[in-house]
């Protein structure tokens, strides 16, 4: 049994390493295809062909970061005439829809087609999006979050995109970046993920298979397609992994902007953190055992692949991971207790050959894992440096760890919920001034 557990590491390791090794691969063609790219912004005159969007903002107790979002929305490089904004105060007990008020009597957006809307319904995020979809009056719909600042040109690269090919694009989503990255050690931790995510996984994936998903924030979608979906999932703790599979099913790619950046803040306490990990780990598991009759339909390849992705993530890399941490630590602790009574045994004897694979594939996964975080560094202005490199050495042993408590809580949670059919509520990360 022992023998087999450890077969069962070595082969899912060497899976992952695998799944690593080749998405990396189209990371770094799509590098250098974007590399040689130039980029011209044209005048907001120039943009007379763009088409009118409704930027969404849905803002629950908001009221630290609500009206710079805002600001930075309608500062953005884009006809003024073909931006409607709507800013959600969902259920605010705080100063959220005042500050809003307070901006909106600026002379300089008075005239701007600017909707503060105050909302009492439930359904949290989904809920709110519902809603003020109603009041949506352009054939795309852009959200941000309440703690977006998506940069000047955000929305131009956004439609740009989506103009490439209007009849297969369903949605398009940018980056998003941690405008708190140096905080703390946490911050950094955070800001590592989010950089090789977004400049390794979210590339590499489209670029070899034209797969994106929608993330909460920084993103358009069709509004005539989201209303065929039925607008967000009010049920759904990931709403945004949930309407990515809707996307997909009709059809529809959900493309890449890369240059389309947004800065959001990042937990700065491990308890908030937790709690937002836990969510986003939770919904995914749903969104896998919800989607996964995929495999055995008549669904399309691509998303087929992406169940596979997703399993493969959430079910049996993380399985592996927690037999060879409990293989490990066993040892370990078995091999302290050998030094003072030598005729203990560690229960996982293991022959010295399959010893030999497991050091080779647990040092190449290592091996990846820091090479991956530098080679997305690399490509991000300012982030390629020392302290980086020193700190994606260490987080793999601490930060990267957590992934394994956060989904451990998570399906916990989840099987209690369909056991004992407990509501899911929806958590919104907590703001900092």
């Amino acid at each position: 049994m022992a023998d087999l557990l450890l077969v069962f590491c070595i082969l899912s390791i060497w899976a992952a390493v695998f799944q690593s090794i080749v998405i990396m691969g189209g990371a770094v063609r799509f590098i250098f295809r974007q590399s040689r790219k130039e980029w011209d912004i044209p005048s907001q005159d120039e943009m007379e062909h763009f088409p009118k969007v409704t930027v969404l903002v849905p803002a629950h107790n908001e009221e630290l970061v609500i009206a710079a979002t805002a600001e930075h929305i309608l500062r953005l490089n884009y006809p003024k005439d073909k931006v409607q904004l709507i800013v959600i105060a969902d259920n605010c007990s705080d100063r959220t829809a005042a500050k809003l008020k307070e901006l909106k009597q600026r002379e300089a957006y008075r005239d701007r087609d600017f909707m503060i809307f105050e909302r009492t319904g439930t359904g949290g995020k989904s809920g709110a999006l519902n809603d003020a979809l109603l009041h949506a009056k352009h054939e795309w719909v852009c959200v941000f979050d309440a703690d977006a600042a998506p940069e000047r040109n955000a929305l131009y690269f956004l439609i740009e995109k989506a103009l490439e090919d209007p009849d297969r694009y369903g949605a398009v989503f940018g980056r998003n970046k941690a405008r708190n990255r140096g905080q703390n050690f946490l911050s950094k931790c955070i800001n590592l993920e989010l950089v090789t995510a977004q400049r390794i996984y979210h590339t590499g994936l489209w670029e070899l298979f034209r797969l994106g998903t929608i993330p909460g924030t920084n993103f358009i979608v069709k509004t005539e397609l989201i209303r065929e979906i039925g607008g967000w999932d009010t049920e759904a703790i990931t709403e945004d992994t949930a309407i990515s599979f809707e996307i997909m099913t009709r059809g529809q790619l959900i493309a890449l902007a890369p240059q389309a950046e947004a800065y959001q803040q990042e937990p700065e306490q491990l308890s908030v953190y937790l709690k937002q990990r836990e969510r986003w780990a939770k919904g995914n598991f749903a969104v896998v055992m919800e989607n996964i009759h995929h495999l055995f339909g008549r669904s399309s390849w691509r998303i087929k692949l992406q169940v596979l992705y997703y399993a493969a993530s959430y079910f049996w890399y993380l399985l592996s991971i927690i037999i060879s941490d409990i293989i490990i630590v066993v040892n370990l602790v078995y091999w302290g207790i050998s030094l003072f009574h030598p005729e203990v045994v560690s229960p996982f004897q293991f022959a010295d050959d399959l010893y030999i694979y497991l050091m080779i594939a647990w040092g190449l996964m290592y091996y990846l894992f820091v090479l991956q975080i530098n080679l997305a560094l690399a490509t991000d202005i300012g982030q390629s440096t020392t302290q980086n490199f020193i700190l994606s050495c260490l987080s793999y042993f601490t930060y990267a760890q957590l992934f394994v408590l956060v989904s451990i809580r998570a399906f916990c949670s989840l099987l209690i919920d369909k056991v004992t059919g407990r509501k899911v509520k929806w958590y919104k990360t907590q703001r900092f001034g």
